[in-house]
């Protein structure tokens, strides 16, 4: 730069500092600042907040992003990430929780809620939760996904999606889930009373397995919450956040939200915040 340029510079920077009254000193010191290693490294751990927030697409909040960090070797607390999250704008995609309703209901006399709320394990293949819920496809209109849930871990085991609702539907989902089961005998497999689950062809495949049926009371979800909270989790974090042209683009999308994402890096409060494969993992390797 030229002595003339310089001062053709300098002479622009007075005028533009007394028009908005802003202090020439000020904008020098700014123009010429050196950062120091704490701004280096506040930075620095800022770009590690967004890197995992972004990876999760804006799933995570603190607590989960601070785990992947302590696992990444980045030791930190979760007010640090907390007040990082805030300088950023960062909010994760808010699940609301699903909200208990004494609805009193009944189990038919034949049939039996053998869970009857008890969604503890202590291995895995012991109680398994399952469901149907419904996903909007423009050029299909409503589709149907159903899922099965082990109770110890919080994994999806196995799922079915379709276009119709059927038992067929219910029984694939279940038939998956018993692909890597040597012996299903004495598995609690808990459903609603839906017709698909108290069909005929449903539990035929039961009893052909060895397994036991419980059912939910009649018009109360939350003998299910696990299941139900599992499917309200894919439509917050997943379905509402996406518009679906074909079956097979939600197909494929459900698939990798599941595989991908749900079993083998989704955190969960209920196992420490650790993830469902990983929980698996340590019981087999025990």
């Amino acid at each position: 730069m030229s002595f003339i340029q310089a001062n053709l510079d300098n002479y622009t920077v007075k005028q533009m500092c007394k028009v908005l009254e802003f202090p020439r000193s000020t904008y020098y010191a700014v123009i010429n600042h050196v950062k120091s290693q704490r701004e280096i490294d506040y930075n620095k751990f800022s770009d590690e907040v967004q890197y995992y927030y972004d990876r999760s697409k804006g799933r995570y909040g603190a607590i989960k992003i601070q785990r992947d960090l302590e696992e990444a070797g980045i030791p930190c607390s979760v007010k640090r990430v907390q007040r990082h999250m805030a300088k950023l704008g960062l909010r994760s995609v808010v699940v609301r929780k699903y909200k208990y309703q004494n609805n009193q209901g009944k189990v038919p006399d034949d049939k039996e809620n053998i869970l009857n709320r008890d969604f503890t394990a202590t291995t895995i293949n012991q109680k398994w939760v399952t469901d149907i819920t419904y996903i909007h496809v423009l050029n299909e209109g409503w589709t149907y996904l159903a899922s099965v849930m082990d109770l110890y871990n919080r994994k999806i085991i196995g799922y079915s999606y379709g276009k119709n609702p059927t038992a067929e539907l219910a029984k694939k989902a279940v038939e998956n889930a018993c692909l890597n089961v040597e012996d299903t005998t004495g598995i609690i497999l808990h459903s609603d009373l839906g017709s698909q689950y108290t069909s005929a062809t449903f539990e035929d495949m039961l009893i052909e397995k060895n397994m036991k049926h419980s059912f939910s009371r009649k018009g109360n979800p939350y003998d299910n919450a696990c299941m139900e909270s599992f499917h309200s989790v894919l439509k917050k974090e997943e379905v509402y956040l996406n518009t679906y042209h074909s079956f097979e683009e939600a197909k494929t999308a459900i698939f990798e939200y599941i595989e991908s994402w749900y079993n083998r890096r989704r955190r969960h409060s209920a196992l420490d915040y650790k993830t469902p494969q990983q929980v698996e993992d340590e019981v087999l390797a025990a």
